[in-house]
């Protein structure tokens, strides 16, 4: 298979360690994100290569947060309008230097840039829809809200079961508007399971961020 260049691994690592220094509230965010990302590209039988290639996007993700001013990503409290303003510019901003870097994967950049769309087209930063949203896009959104949900934050402290059945039931109301239906159900049949427990339960922000490569070997999914 051949696609265009991807980011190397330590230029991955030291791009998540740039955007956990300036926004701390997300310490093990990255983390998580990336192991609930290989889940469901197991889940769905993928290549290899193509989890990898998923698992690197899933760390960059965020990179646009690089270029956003330190006293909205660390207000102790929600975001007015103005600054929620701000804070959506981060998926243009991160496709934008994700360029720049050099990196032409198209994982890499659709992820990026598309993993706040919805399918009713009130996303952004392009306001796609629907089936015009990439898939790994699609099913990223669903992994980042329920993250975001089950989390410390500076507004939010509950964290654990109670607060993922609650994502779960967030997740089910708006599938087919904010969310990817299809997603959706994948993620939580896949929740159901018990396989994500794991990472909901050990991968804390009490728990101290490991070397990317690291991550990507303690997974279950990863080859051994």
């Amino acid at each position: 298979v051949v696609y265009d260049r991807s980011m190397q691994p330590s230029l991955v690592q030291t791009m998540v360690r740039l955007i956990e220094l300036k926004d701390l509230s997300t310490a093990a965010h990255t983390w998580r994100v990336v192991l609930y990302t290989r889940a469901m590209a197991e889940e769905s039988g993928l290549s290899h290569t193509l989890i990898e290639r998923l698992t690197h996007a899933a760390a960059l993700h965020d990179i646009g947060k690089l270029d956003i001013p330190e006293n909205v990503l660390q207000k102790p409290a929600r975001l007015d309008p103005h600054e929620y303003d701000i804070i959506k510019q981060h998926a243009a901003l991160g496709h934008t230097r994700l360029l720049e870097l050099d990196d032409s994967d198209r994982i890499d950049l659709d992820l990026v840039r598309h993993h706040h769309e919805r399918p009713d087209g009130l996303g952004y930063p392009d306001g796609l829809r629907g089936e015009q949203i990439p898939i790994a896009a699609r099913h990223f959104g669903v992994i980042d809200t329920f993250d975001a949900l089950t989390s410390v934050r500076p507004y939010r402290q509950q964290i654990g079961e109670r607060a993922a059945e609650e994502a779960l039931e967030l997740l089910a109301r708006e599938a087919g508007t904010r969310y990817d239906a299809q997603s959706v159900e994948m993620f939580t049949r896949l929740y159901r399971t018990g396989r994500l427990e794991w990472i909901l339960h050990h991968f804390n922000d009490a728990v101290p961020i490991m070397p990317f490569d690291a991550i990507r070997q303690q997974s279950p999914w990863s080859p051994k």
